[in-house]
């Protein structure tokens, strides 16, 4: 009987360890290609942001991505012309926060192509919504001292 108090006692601590269903579902839904299609700003204006320390806004629209949930890995394409142009890596990680209201963090990593971080710098992003065709993601930043939310939307294209 001792014995297996202990295994269900060790079977639940590894059960609330790992990933949530809705987690799972959600890397389900973000494994494939993507295309940025615009990033938006909440207030009207010329701002000059520059995302992941890498690029504009202008370099990320029409950007290709690409996320590999089963090691948490993933590419962008710049291809603009005026822009530095090529493929960058990165790892992600998406995680819970609230399982009521299906929000999420995103965590995006700058890596080179053996998936290691030259600098350890990881950016934040909410995860505002995830369908399969459509993901948006949301960020808040200070810019002259105002808050301002940026949205990056993408549409799935395989």
């Amino acid at each position: 009987m001792k014995k297996v108090v202990i295994f269900v006692f060790l079977a639940s601590i590894f059960i609330s360890c790992g990933t949530s269903k809705v987690v799972k579902e959600s890397k389900k839904v973000i494994k494939g290609e993507w295309l940025l299609n615009n990033i938006t700003f909440s207030e009207y204006g010329t701002f000059k942001v520059i995302f992941f320390n890498d690029a504009s806004k202008n370099c990320l629209e029409g950007s290709n991505w690409k996320f590999i949930p089963n090691n948490n890995t993933g590419k962008y394409t710049v291809t603009n012309e005026g822009c530095l142009q090529g493929e960058r890596n990165f790892i992600f990680t998406i995680k819970e926060v609230d399982s009521e209201t299906g929000l999420y963090d995103f965590m995006l990593k700058p890596t080179n192509e053996k998936n290691k971080s030259e600098d350890n710098k990881g950016y934040k992003i909410h995860l505002a919504q995830l369908t399969e065709n459509t993901m948006v993601w949301e960020q808040t930043a200070s810019i002259d001292g105002k808050n301002i939310k940026i949205n990056m939307n993408f549409t799935k294209t395989n």
